[in-house]
């Protein structure tokens, strides 16, 4: 056994690169939100030698302080002004259509407050999202308690005014049958364009009612009666155990969706799958959304969730997964779901889901799909009439 340093087959570990790519970051984000910081919080007092820091707390810093916005983004109040932001953080606090348990309206605060945590740099990346994007966070949609088709309506209204604007949405959940109101919204402005969808869950999530309702159970049954988002487009990454209605795997069956177990995911290779769903989703689409469900990944990763289902994909695993999609689809919008904090174990599943949003903003920005040089040619600003009224 030799004390050799360890040599990467490729000449360069992934930390060298990434020592190198930070140098070529700029920091003018930065000095922005320090200066807007000293005029708007007050200069510092006298024993304070760092005189970067306000009296009162503006931005970034500290971690603990200030308003819980998505990484402490600015929050838009005037929505109409959504489209001068690269990105906007919808929240989206909606549990009514949950079957077991609840608590995922409270998902976005959770979410939210513990995305305080994080900087807006990531090292293996060489991103800084806040020198490389902006980034805007604005509040929730207002659902209705206890009515799930008003409130889908009010989703749908929500997402179709972000999506068309030309920033690109990043949906904060709500339990999972916020998926079928959220494709409805994208579809209004897609025109006769077509959207692959992309589920990564532990669950199919395809029946047609559950509990006589459209529930989150149901939401790619209902999302691909749209003519703008074809079943044979549906790629769901992780599917199994104990928690999957026969009802939905007959509508999978029917209509030829696309699945993948854990264990096809293992055996064959992340790359592989990475490849299958990368396939399925594209053909004959103009892009893709991305369902997240917190679930897809192994519950003792992920507590907080309604039906947390143990052997489901390590974190690692799926955030790879992500990596491989988002850099070569054409990625229209995202939405990550059933984080309940009333079940969360020291914020880590609120923490994990502040990861994948962060990773998939790093991707768009690496693949150069971010921020947009021009609104995509896929978005349609007249809204259409997209599926037929619910009984």
């Amino acid at each position: 056994m030799t004390d050799s340093a360890f040599q990467p087959p490729n000449g360069q570990s992934e930390a060298q690169r990434a020592l190198g790519m930070e140098q070529h970051l700029p920091l003018t984000g930065w000095q922005q939100e320090v200066n807007q910081g000293l005029e708007f919080g007050l200069e510092a007092a006298a024993s304070i030698q760092d005189r970067t820091i306000p009296t009162f707390s503006r931005g970034e810093l500290p971690h603990y302080a200030g308003i819980n916005t998505f990484m402490k983004a600015p929050y838009l109040e005037d929505v109409r002004q959504v489209g001068n932001y690269d990105v906007a953080i919808i929240g989206v606090p909606h549990d009514s259509g949950t079957t077991y348990r609840p608590g995922t309206r409270f998902g976005p605060q959770g979410i939210r407050r513990i995305s305080a945590l994080y900087t807006p740099y990531n090292f293996e990346f060489g991103v800084d999202l806040r020198e490389q994007i902006t980034l805007c966070d604005v509040g929730d949609i207002f659902t209705i308690p206890a009515n799930n088709e008003k409130s889908f309506d009010q989703i749908s209204k929500g997402v179709a005014h972000v999506f068309s604007s030309g920033a690109f949405p990043m949906i904060l959940g709500g339990d999972h049958s916020i998926g079928f109101p959220t494709v409805r919204g994208i579809c209004q402005h897609l025109g006769d364009q077509k959207v692959g969808i992309i589920h990564f869950d532990r669950h199919v999530d395809t029946q047609e009612t559950d509990l006589d309702e459209r529930m989150h159970t149901c939401p790619w049954f209902h999302a691909t009666n749209i003519a703008n988002a074809p079943a044979k487009n549906l790629v769901q990454l992780g599917i199994g155990g104990w928690q999957v209605p026969r009802q939905g795997v007959k509508v999978c069956r029917e209509r030829e969706t696309n699945i993948l177990t854990v264990t096809d995911i293992t055996e064959m290779g992340l790359d592989a799958a990475a490849d299958f769903a990368i396939a399925r989703a594209t053909d004959g689409t103009d892009c893709v959304w991305i369902s997240f469900d917190i679930d897809c990944i192994d519950a003792g990763f992920v507590p907080g969730t309604g039906w947390p289902e143990p052997g489901g994909l390590l974190p690692r695993e799926a955030l790879y997964l992500l990596k491989r999609i988002i850099r070569e689809t054409n990625v229209c919008g995202m939405e990550i779901v059933e984080v309940s904090p009333p079940y969360d174990v020291s914020d880590m599943t609120a923490l994990m889901a502040t990861r994948v949003i962060c990773d998939t903003l790093a991707h768009l920005v690496v693949s150069e799909q971010l921020p947009r040089k021009a609104t995509p040619s896929y978005i349609h600003p007249e809204a259409q009439v997209v599926d037929q009224p619910w009984r």
